[in-house]
């Protein structure tokens, strides 16, 4: 029988699995847009980029994003800046904003 060959290796479907799963959340995916366009934030701009989201929403998704190693972050003073760590996570975005998805 003829072995169908894929053109994605094995390590890139697990790398965009893992992207997927970390960032599977309306929030998370305007986060990362805003950190793409800026290259640091502070929770408070976060929030604000987002609309006034709740602040302890916006702190609770990206301490899930840094510990998934998506983002990373710098303390000065009393706030802490967030900063997109993982690029890979920028090709995502931009396949998500090439999507025509109708329902």
């Amino acid at each position: 029988m003829n072995e169908i060959k894929s053109a994605i290796t094995q390590e890139k479907l697990e790398t965009a699995a893992f992207i997927l799963k970390t960032i599977a959340h309306p929030t998370r995916i305007a986060i990362i847009n805003l950190l793409r366009d800026v290259e640091r934030l502070s929770v408070n701009e976060i929030c604000e980029g987002l609309g006034g989201v709740d602040q302890s929403l916006v702190s609770h998704h990206l301490s899930n994003m840094k510990l998934k190693g998506v983002l990373g972050s710098k303390r000065e003073g009393r706030n802490i800046y967030y900063t997109l760590k993982l690029d890979e996570v920028l090709g995502v975005l931009n396949c998500i904003e090439k999507c025509e998805v109708r329902f």
